[in-house]
């Protein structure tokens, strides 16, 4: 469900577009090179006759040249002129190989499979205390100070508009469904949008609404066996919440001189400029993430501290049961699932559908539509795999859904990730709070995967 662009420029050598695009050199550029090179030049090179340069460089003996060796065997003349890069059948190409060494080798060094690690919550405060500090960005603790801006009667269900905060200064938008047939407290589930390159509207995915564009409903047509998941689960008995990810929906990036239906989000507004605007924030998602960079924290910190402040603001209803909240969402809505699980014990069952790696196995060919700064945590995978941040869940139940035809993610990858998520529950002695299912799809939470997603739902929180 990603679609990323991910192509930074900083070769600091060759011309650039305005857009940050490598340039063709000019002649201008290639004199300025060549006349560089010269003034470098060994003194004997410069008495080197023509026939001497012409011959040697033919043969792949310019840096041998540069160097002041004449003395070239015609074996080594050949050996040079053959020389090549091998294939790698990277995406990176050449540069693969010093990638891959760079990688972990075997155990990563916070897994909870090493053998130092004889106690699950000594291990999980090590590990979450690691991930945390990766992410660099920590907001103060603050008070919600939730505000129910419309309350709308849905028939069998509530739909609410509110305003809270996740940082003193940080104020998200969320919708919550409030079931009519179930009796407070309420077991809640926090329901977390996709990226899905679709960043005009974000909470709105999951929950239709009579008004709404039609390229949502086309889009959980593709995506979500046409349901509104969160309208599911409410009608279940659970109450529902959904908050806009920083970049999507009400908290998408508006540029200064962009027109009005951007803006203002018509419910006409044409598919073609809804492609439009999501084409535009899908160029810049690569800017506003090294922007974050530059400003000294992550992406991923803020996604992942809006969610747990999520949970602080169920905890402010006195409608919602505190020992019955869970977390479930697809694409960048497991990642965040996931990590959510993983870094706060208030979620008391996740369920996770197309996010899940060994991230050694995705190197080489599926970085390039998977890992976007919308979830690059750097450093992190030196220290714990995904799979072993999942186990950060532990004793949480946890349900994990791929698709076997999900081209962002490479099967084996896949297996080897569940395989170690059943050895590390193993090992905490709770086999059975973990299960893996793989779907025999692409990349899309389907009515099938929905069902068991359902069931496990209601075996864990009743």
């Amino acid at each position: 469900m990603e679609s990323t662009n991910e192509n930074n420029s900083d070769d600091s050598t060759s011309p650039v577009a305005v857009d940050g695009s490598p340039q063709p050199l000019t002649s201008r550029d290639a004199t300025h090179r060549r006349d560089s090179s010269c003034l470098a030049a060994p003194n004997n090179f410069r008495h080197t006759s023509r026939r001497q340069f012409i011959a040697a460089s033919a043969a792949g003996g310019v840096a041998a040249l540069l160097a002041g060796n004449w003395e070239l065997t015609a074996a080594e003349i050949k050996g040079n002129a053959a020389a090549s890069p091998a294939r790698t059948g990277s995406d990176v190409g050449s540069l693969f190989p010093f990638i891959q060494s760079q990688a972990v080798k075997g155990q990563f060094p916070l897994s909870f499979l090493n053998d130092e690690f004889t106690s699950l919550e000594t291990w999980k405060k090590k590990g979450r205390n690691k991930v945390f500090e990766l992410l660099h960005y920590s907001p103060a603790a603050c008070d919600p100070a939730a505000e129910t801006v419309e309350r709308i009667d849905c028939g069998d269900y509530f739909r609410e508009r509110v305003l809270f905060n996740t940082t003193p200064d940080v104020r998200v938008p969320a919708i919550v469904l409030v079931p009519k047939n179930a009796s407070p407290p309420l077991p809640a589930i926090i329901a977390l949008h996709d990226h899905g390159a679709f960043f005009m509207w974000g909470k709105e995915k999951l929950v239709e609404t009579p008004d709404e564009n039609p390229q949502l409903k086309a889009f959980r047509q593709q995506y979500y066996g046409g349901k509104s998941t969160a309208i599911e689960l409410v009608r279940q008995g659970y109450l529902v919440v959904i908050i806009d990810m920083f970049y999507w929906g009400e908290r998408r990036m508006l540029l200064d001189d962009d027109p009005a239906d951007w803006r203002e989000r018509p419910a006409s507004l044409s598919r073609e400029r809804i492609q439009a605007f999501n084409s535009h924030s899908s160029q810049a998602e690569q800017l506003v993430g090294r922007t974050i960079y530059a400003a000294g924290f992550t992406w991923p910190g803020v996604m992942f501290w809006d969610d747990i402040r999520t949970i602080d603001y169920l905890y402010t209803r006195p409608d919602v049961d505190k020992q019955r909240i869970a977390s479930v969402g697809l694409s960048v809505g497991g990642l965040r699932s996931c990590h959510l699980a993983a870094l706060d014990d208030r979620i008391r069952a996740a369920v996770v559908v197309g996010w899940m790696a060994s991230f050694p196995y995705q190197l080489k060919k599926h970085i390039l539509n998977t890992i976007g700064h919308t979830k690059v945590v750097p450093g992190l995978y030196k220290y714990l795999d995904y799979p072993d941040v999942a186990s950060l869940a532990a004793p949480t139940p946890l349900l994990v859904i791929n698709g076997k035809r999900d081209g962002l993610f490479q099967t084996d990858g896949v297996q080897a990730s569940f395989d170690k998520l059943h050895a590390c529950y193993t090992k905490a002695r709770v086999p059975d709070h973990i299960r893996t299912s793989w779907y025999d799809t692409p990349h899309e939470f389907n009515v099938e995967m929905q069902q068991e997603a359902w069931q496990w739902l209601r075996k864990w929180l009743g």
